[in-house]
């Protein structure tokens, strides 16, 4: 049985990941910053949870004695558009808070809890992160360019993990309903336009990202690491 970490794991993609997991017999912990939505969702699946910020490097460290002692998989899902919640900054001082607020959810939370977690990290482990076809010049901003520091960094950290066995990659989903990510915003025309930018003519599913995160957890993904795969419907052709 492995133990398998997923930040962010209450609802959405992080809930599909961690429930992917568990239905194969996994021990799976949950993290996220609201209580009351990790005890309902750990309850569905069988899981562990733990409320956390992972953006925060006090509540990181904080928390680090009652995750596992030993990690197996680590899915650093936690993230968001914190665009989403703010008004369109103007001054330099709103500008910075604003980046600042998507580097911290979507690049520093992978960041702190990997470093947390790598030294109890098994031989043969596996470090995944969510990302977004964002990364890839299609806008948004400081979240985009926060998602595109994850894709670097995790190539950095495949390199450094390289030598225990341990890989590292970036599964990076694009449009995806059913997750609480646009906050209600997404209109029917919203989606329309997304859709017709894939191949296959569909959006994508939380289950889609979640299977192809249990693909890079399984043993036949063992030679490919520092990767980025793209799961959006051919919305972005990683070529």
């Amino acid at each position: 049985m492995r133990e398998v970490v997923v930040t962010g794991g209450g609802t959405g993609i992080g809930y599909a990941v961690a429930a992917a997991f568990a239905s194969l017999g996994d021990q799976v912990t949950i993290t996220g910053r609201r209580e009351h939505v990790l005890g309902k969702a750990a309850a569905g699946i069988g899981a562990r949870y733990l409320p956390f910020d992972a953006s925060s490097p006090e509540e990181v460290r904080a928390a680090l004695p009652d995750l596992p002692e030993r990690v197996d998989v680590l899915v650093n899902n936690a993230g968001g558009n914190t665009n989403l919640d703010r008004r369109q900054p103007r001054e330099p001082i709103d500008v910075a808070k604003a980046w600042w607020a998507n580097l911290n959810a979507n690049l520093m939370s992978a960041v702190l809890v990997t470093t947390a977690l790598v030294p109890r990290m098994n031989d043969g482990g596996r470090v995944i992160s969510i990302g977004s076809i964002a990364a890839r010049g299609t806008g948004s901003g400081s979240y985009g360019a926060a998602k595109a520091a994850l894709e670097s960094w995790t190539a950095d950290l495949a390199a450094e993990l390289g030598p225990r066995g341990i890989t590292a990659n970036v599964v990076s989903p694009g449009l995806v309903l059913d997750t609480e990510f646009f906050k209600g915003r997404l209109t029917d025309d919203g989606i329309r336009a997304r859709v017709e930018n894939t191949r296959n003519g569909r959006p994508g599913s939380p289950a889609d990202v979640a299977d192809t995160v249990l693909f890079l957890a399984s043993a036949g993904a063992r030679h490919l690491t520092g990767q980025v795969l793209h799961v959006n419907g051919g919305a972005y052709l990683g070529r």
